[in-house]
Protein backbone atom coordinates (compact mmCIF):
# COMPACT_ATOMS: atom_id res chain seq x y z
CA UNK A 1 0.00 0.00 0.00
CA UNK A 2 1.51 3.70 -1.23
CA UNK A 3 1.53 6.10 1.80
CA UNK A 4 2.46 8.87 -1.13
CA UNK A 5 -0.15 10.14 0.11
CA UNK A 6 0.95 11.43 3.83
CA UNK A 7 3.17 13.83 1.85
CA UNK A 8 0.03 15.51 0.08
CA UNK A 9 -0.63 19.19 1.38
CA UNK A 10 -4.21 19.53 -0.11
CA UNK A 11 -5.85 17.47 2.82
CA UNK A 12 -8.78 17.78 0.66
CA UNK A 13 -7.62 15.20 -2.17
CA UNK A 14 -9.30 11.59 -2.82
CA UNK A 15 -6.09 10.58 -2.43
CA UNK A 16 -5.31 12.25 0.45
CA UNK A 17 -8.84 11.08 2.27
CA UNK A 18 -8.17 7.54 1.03
CA UNK A 19 -4.99 7.32 2.88
CA UNK A 20 -6.59 8.18 5.89
CA UNK A 21 -9.31 5.84 5.71
CA UNK A 22 -6.82 2.92 5.10
CA UNK A 23 -4.75 4.05 7.89
CA UNK A 24 -8.02 3.91 10.53
CA UNK A 25 -8.63 0.27 8.96
CA UNK A 26 -5.34 -0.46 9.16
CA UNK A 27 -4.86 0.87 13.12
CA UNK A 28 -8.24 -1.11 13.89
CA UNK A 29 -6.95 -4.17 12.85
CA UNK A 30 -4.21 -3.69 14.59
CA UNK A 31 -5.43 -2.70 17.45
CA UNK A 32 -8.99 -4.39 17.54
CA UNK A 33 -11.55 -3.61 21.02
CA UNK A 34 -9.23 -0.42 21.08
CA UNK A 35 -11.05 2.56 21.92
CA UNK A 36 -8.07 5.23 21.85
CA UNK A 37 -4.93 5.10 19.62
CA UNK A 38 -2.33 7.24 19.80
CA UNK A 39 -2.65 10.56 17.10
CA UNK A 40 -0.21 10.74 14.30
CA UNK A 41 -1.77 14.18 13.19
CA UNK A 42 0.96 16.88 13.06
CA UNK A 43 -0.08 18.79 16.42
CA UNK A 44 -0.44 15.34 18.58
CA UNK A 45 2.99 13.63 17.35
CA UNK A 46 1.95 10.22 18.31
CA UNK A 47 2.38 11.01 21.74
CA UNK A 48 -1.80 12.26 22.65
CA UNK A 49 -4.52 9.45 22.86
CA UNK A 50 -7.41 10.26 20.91
CA UNK A 51 -10.68 7.81 19.75
CA UNK A 52 -10.02 6.42 16.24
CA UNK A 53 -12.69 8.99 15.07
CA UNK A 54 -10.94 11.92 16.31
CA UNK A 55 -7.66 10.88 14.94
CA UNK A 56 -9.22 11.21 11.37
CA UNK A 57 -10.66 14.33 12.04
CA UNK A 58 -7.38 15.67 13.07
CA UNK A 59 -5.41 13.71 10.07
CA UNK A 60 -7.70 15.86 7.81
CA UNK A 61 -7.52 19.06 9.95
CA UNK A 62 -3.49 18.86 11.25
CA UNK A 63 -2.45 16.53 8.84
CA UNK A 64 0.18 13.73 9.30
CA UNK A 65 3.73 13.24 10.50
CA UNK A 66 5.51 13.29 7.04
CA UNK A 67 7.90 10.97 8.68
CA UNK A 68 5.72 8.45 9.92
CA UNK A 69 5.79 6.16 7.05
CA UNK A 70 5.90 3.24 9.15
CA UNK A 71 3.17 3.02 11.39
CA UNK A 72 5.11 0.87 14.23
CA UNK A 73 3.19 2.58 17.50
CA UNK A 74 -0.23 1.66 15.48
CA UNK A 75 0.77 -2.44 14.90
CA UNK A 76 2.99 -2.31 12.18
CA UNK A 77 6.28 -4.64 12.19
CA UNK A 78 9.35 -3.71 11.53
CA UNK A 79 11.47 -6.02 9.16
CA UNK A 80 15.23 -6.49 9.90
CA UNK A 81 16.26 -5.47 6.55
CA UNK A 82 13.86 -1.65 6.82
CA UNK A 83 14.68 -1.07 10.74
CA UNK A 84 18.28 -0.64 10.11
CA UNK A 85 16.96 2.65 7.86
CA UNK A 86 13.95 3.55 9.02
CA UNK A 87 13.80 6.45 11.47
CA UNK A 88 11.69 5.41 14.02
CA UNK A 89 9.82 7.90 16.49
CA UNK A 90 10.48 7.93 20.25
CA UNK A 91 8.50 9.39 22.96
CA UNK A 92 11.78 10.65 25.06
CA UNK A 93 12.63 14.58 24.36
CA UNK A 94 15.59 15.85 25.20
CA UNK A 95 15.94 17.36 28.16
CA UNK A 96 17.02 21.00 27.46
CA UNK A 97 16.99 24.20 29.96
CA UNK A 98 15.79 26.89 28.38
CA UNK A 99 16.62 29.02 31.40
CA UNK A 100 20.59 28.61 30.85
CA UNK A 101 20.05 28.99 26.85
CA UNK A 102 18.40 32.27 27.17
CA UNK A 103 21.36 33.36 30.02
CA UNK A 104 23.73 32.88 27.75
CA UNK A 105 22.50 34.69 25.17
CA UNK A 106 21.88 37.83 27.52
CA UNK A 107 25.39 37.65 28.96
CA UNK A 108 26.31 37.45 25.14
CA UNK A 109 24.45 40.29 24.11
CA UNK A 110 25.28 42.37 27.68
CA UNK A 111 28.90 41.00 28.78
CA UNK A 112 29.07 43.35 31.18
CA UNK A 113 25.87 43.23 32.92
CA UNK A 114 25.64 42.02 36.48
CA UNK A 115 26.13 37.82 36.74
CA UNK A 116 23.27 37.50 39.17
CA UNK A 117 20.46 39.36 37.92
CA UNK A 118 17.26 38.00 40.14
CA UNK A 119 18.71 40.02 43.21
CA UNK A 120 17.67 43.50 43.65
CA UNK A 121 19.80 46.19 45.82
CA UNK A 122 17.82 48.04 48.31
CA UNK A 123 19.36 50.92 47.60
CA UNK A 124 18.24 50.76 44.26
CA UNK A 125 14.49 50.63 45.26
CA UNK A 126 12.51 52.95 46.04
CA UNK A 127 9.13 53.77 47.80
CA UNK A 128 6.44 55.65 45.83
CA UNK A 129 5.78 58.81 46.63
CA UNK A 130 1.89 57.96 45.86
CA UNK A 131 1.77 54.70 47.42
CA UNK A 132 -0.98 55.85 49.88
CA UNK A 133 -3.20 57.18 47.52
CA UNK A 134 -2.40 54.14 45.62
CA UNK A 135 -3.69 51.39 48.63
CA UNK A 136 -6.81 53.20 48.58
Amino acid sequence: MSRRWIQNPNRCADEYLDGIEDFIEFARRHNPGATRIRCPCRRCNNTLWETIENVGFHLVRNGMIETYSIWNLHGEQLDHASSSNATIMDNVEPTVDHNDQVMDIIQDAFPFASTNINSEREDDVSTPIDSVEFEQ
